[in-house]
């Protein structure tokens, strides 16, 4: 059978393909997804609306055992993809260095736990959402670490944004644990993980995925199995990274300009937003800046370390990055300046005598606007 033709569906979701296979799988107490897993290709869960399930869809939907899960890492993401679990009807455990946001989550439903080795013994997933592989190693190798208290056959899922060798090597230092791994890093934003419209970038052995399938979809939207071993995810994401820092940094510099030529910030927002030259970043970031409002969600420190990671996977390849370098110069500056914490867009602080637009009802600050810590 040619590569690209779907076989028909057998009973029970499996269908024998060469090249294609389609099959069926269900998120406990959440949405029906199909997976599409393509030879050579990545591996793609694409939703389907209930109303098109079959009654054996149904049953197969109320019989799987729920696996036990945890977050640790109640950020912006994180929160949002324990809120989602929970909503999914999961038993959500939770361990956040802030133990009043851990206590917080817990008032709606689900459980606070003092350590991540506390959490861990408790679960079959846990789902790692923090900033760096420093962080991931102190979740799970130092004081009060959960890898020596994650049974053998549960899993870790982590959704950081680290380096691709760092995460392959860390499959085998949970092997020899017997720990299973999923490198997962995630992208959508805050909203999106609420929601649990994620996409996420994941490989790993076919047991890990056996364990956290349900867990993943769960959470997403969107799921690419790009390997049967760690590092591909975290791959894909440093491309993605990529692409975000320079959109990022790109939508800066271009509203500064427009800014600095006198064209009012909200004409200029409507017209890109309805022009060619539009992207996401912009229409997303840039609303930040016409609200004047440079809360994180995403903060300008997180760009100086992914354009640092994505640098420093090409380097040894002696690949040429001269947009990603370029932009990573300019977080870099926003972070030297003060503004590490901000929000991403705030790296268009670093462009001189802009008239920058200011939160409604707030008094426009006279010469240089403060800066936080």
């Amino acid at each position: 059978m040619p590569a690209g033709h779907r076989s028909r569906q057998r009973p029970g979701g499996a269908a024998d393909v060469t090249g294609i296979t389609l099959c069926s799988a269900t998120s406990a107490g959440h949405h029906m997804t199909r997976s599409l897993l393509v030879t050579g290709a990545a591996h793609r869960h694409v939703r389907v609306d209930e109303s098109t399930m079959t009654r054996a869809d149904m049953n197969d939907q109320q019989r799987p055992t729920r696996a036990r899960v945890g977050v640790v890492g109640l950020g912006a993401m994180g929160l949002g993809m324990a809120r989602s679990l929970r909503s999914a009807g999961y038993d959500v455990g939770v361990h956040d260095l802030r133990p009043e946001v851990a206590a917080g989550f817990a008032r709606d439903g689900g459980t606070a736990f003092a350590s991540p080795a506390e959490l861990a013994a408790e679960v079959d997933v846990l789902i790692g959402v923090v900033v760096n592989a420093a962080q991931v190693e102190s979740v799970l190798f130092g004081d009060g670490g959960a890898a020596e208290r994650l049974r053998p056959g549960s899993v870790y899922v982590m959704c950081s944004t680290v380096d691709p060798d760092w995460s392959a090597g860390l499959e085998g230092r949970l092997g020899e644990l017997g720990v299973l791994y999923v490198d997962a890093p995630i992208s959508g934003g805050a909203v999106r993980a609420a929601a649990g419209e994620l996409t996420m970038m994941t490989s790993g052995r076919a047991a890990a995925y056996a364990v956290a399938d349900p867990v993943l979809e769960a959470m997403s939207a969107t799921v690419y199995r790009l390997g049967d071993h760690a590092g591909l995810g975290s791959k894909v994401k440093i491309v993605n990274q990529l692409l975000a820092g320079v959109h990022i940094a790109a939508a800066a510099e271009a509203m500064a300009l427009g800014i600095k030529a006198g064209v009012p910030a909200e004409a200029l927002y409507e017209v890109i937003t309805h022009s060619a030259g539009n992207s996401w970043m912009f229409e997303n970031r840039m609303a930040h800046v016409l609200a004047g409002d440079y809360t994180p969600l995403s903060a300008v420190d997180i760009f100086v370390k992914d354009l640092g990671l994505v640098l420093d996977s090409a380097r040894p390849q002696k690949f040429p990055l001269p947009l990603s370098a370029t932009a990573h110069q300019m977080f870099l500056q926003a972070s030297a300046s003060g503004l590490g914490g901000e929000d991403d867009s705030a790296v268009i602080k670093i462009f001189p005598g802009l008239d920058l637009p200011q939160p409604v009802n707030q008094p426009r600050p006279t010469g240089q606007p403060k800066k936080e810590d």
